[in-house]
């Protein structure tokens, strides 16, 4: 690893979810040539832009709802089964450990199949997931959480190779067009949890188990497409490596930059799913209306667009991106913080200062990915590394913040710790911000 002269193209595109070119998406399927009968497969799927649109749109909506549509419900949920706070922390912490799992299974699953069916597929264990959370078992509640997270997973790596794949041209709009989506899912999700329990009259049960529906109408919608894309199950059996691709993930364990660039993955990650996890709880704690907290929450997954937005777009045009770094970090810590010594009184500006920043890391960190890389198959490596460590990382915040709670029974402990988050995240962040290549 050492510093390279920086590259123009690299500063001329864009990171996913921003405006710009196609090369900064990391795609899933780098590194394999496409055999004659993927090839033409894809020309058919180009050939119904309109079902891939769609297909894409609802599949995205899903990508966050299941995880932030059950926030609201944690204390419900840990009531009706006699849960501890370190038990019911599992409830969002087993996902997220899926996340990681998952994505190491994704590429290849993408490269033996192809992504239309994973997709497909994912979709389809995403409803069976969701559906197995609301039956009346602690037990069932955990396995859907890892038939949740695994679906997740698959799709989180997977869509964004398919867009770079099938829209080269419109990559980075019809990118913006599936993570606004997702962003939109959490929204409403986090937001509709507690009118949908009192509506359907179920509680929480009905509530959680609403979404499967929409896994459902997006499965039905990814249909047509596996059905034009059947010829193209084995293409990554016949598709032959590129040779650029030998040895890099030995090579990227060795990496110091590598394992920077993972641990801000990592690191980013975990101070956001303390958040779903357990903000609204947090508000809930200190006399706040269970209402009101949701739609608090609501509205910081909402304000993650404009960080989401705007710092990717930022780094993809300079050459050393920790100023962003700073920013981003600074921005949550500032919630953190908040939330630490006034959570009732400044909750909505604690709320809008962690969603502009959690979406900034996370804008930030798919970016450093591809910036820190020194080709489009080290960028899906990496990718792959930066996913899988950072989620199994992530996967620790719910379940140690949970513990320290039901061992202190407040949230002093737990919410000073992911301040120390945030100082090691801009620890490792700082360098893997400057001008260099694994």
């Amino acid at each position: 690893m050492s510093p390279r002269t920086h590259r123009p193209e690299a500063r001329d595109t864009d990171a996913p979810g921003t405006p710009g070119g196609a090369p900064l998406l990391v795609d899933a399927e780098a590194g394999l040539r496409p055999a004659p009968g993927g090839a033409a497969a894809r020309r058919a799927l180009l050939a119904h832009p309109a079902v891939l649109l769609a297909g894409i749109v609802l599949a995205s909506l899903n990508m966050r709802a299941a995880l932030a549509g059950v926030a609201p419900l944690v204390g419900e949920i840990a009531e009706d089964f006699g849960l501890s706070s370190t038990a019911s922390s599992l409830v969002t912490s087993v996902p997220v450990l899926f996340l990681g799992i998952g994505a190491l299974a994704a590429p290849w699953l993408g490269r033996r199949f192809g992504a239309e069916r994973v997709l497909f597929a994912a979709l389809l264990l995403l409803g069976t997931g969701v559906l197995a959370r609301v039956l009346p078992s602690a037990y069932a509640l955990y396995a859907g959480g890892v038939l949740v997270g695994t679906a997740i997973a698959l799709l989180n790596v997977l869509m964004p190779g398919l867009i770079k794949r099938d829209f080269p041209d419109r990559a980075a709009s019809m990118t913006s067009v599936y993570t606004g989506a997702m962003i939109a899912g959490a929204t409403v999700a986090a937001a509709a949890a507690v009118p949908l329990e009192e509506a359907l009259g179920g509680g929480w049960r009905g509530s959680l188990g609403f979404w499967s529906l929409l896994a459902a109408v997006a499965a039905l919608a990814w249909l047509p497409q596996v059905v034009i894309a059947r010829g193209r199950t084995a293409h990554g059996t016949r598709a032959r490596a590129v040779p650029a691709a030998a040895g890099r993930p030995t090579g990227l364990r060795r990496s110091a930059l590598a394992w920077q660039v993972t641990l801000f993955m990592g690191l980013q990650s975990l101070w956001t799913y303390v958040l779903v996890a357990w903000m609204p709880t947090i508000f809930t704690d200190h006399g706040m209306s269970r209402s009101t907290a949701g739609v608090i929450f609501a509205f910081n997954n909402l304000t993650q667009v404009a960080g989401a937005f705007a710092v990717p777009l930022l780094a993809g045009r300079t050459r050393d991106q920790r100023a962003l770094v700073v920013l981003v970090t600074t921005l949550v810590a500032a919630g953190y913080a908040g939330l630490l010594v006034a959570p009732v009184q400044g909750a909505w500006l604690w709320s809008g200062l962690l969603g502009v920043g959690q979406g900034g890391a996370v804008g930030l960190a798919l970016t450093l990915i591809v910036l820190r890389s020194g080709d489009a198959v080290t960028a899906a490596r990496l990718s792959g590394m930066a996913q899988t460590v950072g989620y199994l990382l992530a996967a620790a915040g719910p379940l140690v913040a949970g513990a320290l709670h039901q061992a202190t029974g407040s949230w002093t402990l737990p919410l000073s710790l992911v301040l120390g988050v945030c100082a090691t995240a801009l620890a490792v962040g700082l360098p893997a911000g400057r001008d260099r290549h694994v």
